[in-house]
């Protein structure tokens, strides 16, 4: 059981057979009548957010959340192919389990796997990547200052927006949380 006291960012919580996670909270103490803590969750299998007032020490369950390492091997017609590196057994995951995260697969990413209830609910990737250009506008040396932009699609369907000094075959630093470009990679 976890209890009011116990929030921080990041702690899970099981309310109505469903698994959140703490986004955000603030504990809050008037001046008249009982604390309570002002909380935002993100549901863990549906995504939605969830704003909730709390009581002061009302307590919640723990739900059943495993996160499992795992390399990204291949995608098919079925889905998406994921091995686990201490035991070598294989998942498969359909596209809407996947979500987003598919625009930044690349064979052998390392990847977390958050199970509930052995049931695979969301995958997490790296907050970086490498990835590289496959199309976009010719580059323009000399175009660094200006700070515009054009559109890029990278080696996994990703579109970002990047410097117009980027070429076809750049490899690029991306951000997987906010999609941006970070920075241009040797190699």
């Amino acid at each position: 059981m976890i209890g009011t006291s116990d929030f921080k960012k990041g702690a899970k919580l099981l309310i109505d057979d469903q698994p959140y996670v703490i986004t955000d909270f603030q504990h809050v103490k008037p001046g008249k009548g009982n604390q309570f803590t002002r909380t935002k969750m993100k549901n863990l299998i549906s995504g939605t957010n969830l704003e909730r007032t709390i009581k002061s020490g009302e307590k919640f369950a723990v739900p059943d959340v495993e996160y499992v390492d795992m390399n990204f091997l291949y995608k098919d017609d079925s889905g998406f192919h994921f091995m686990n590196q201490s035991n070598y057994e294989q998942l498969d995951l359909s596209a809407e389990v996947v979500g987003e995260p598919a625009l930044f697969l690349t064979e052998n990413l390392e990847v977390k796997i958050c199970l509930f209830n052995e049931r695979a609910i969301l995958i997490e990737v790296p907050n970086t990547v490498v990835l590289e250009v496959t199309e976009t506008d010719p580059g323009h040396k000399g175009n660094t200052v200006t700070g515009a932009t054009k559109p890029a699609i990278l080696e996994t369907g990703a579109k970002v927006y990047v410097p117009l000094h980027i070429s076809i075959g750049d490899r690029l630093k991306v951000d997987t949380r906010t999609c941006e470009y970070l920075e241009r990679t040797k190699g």
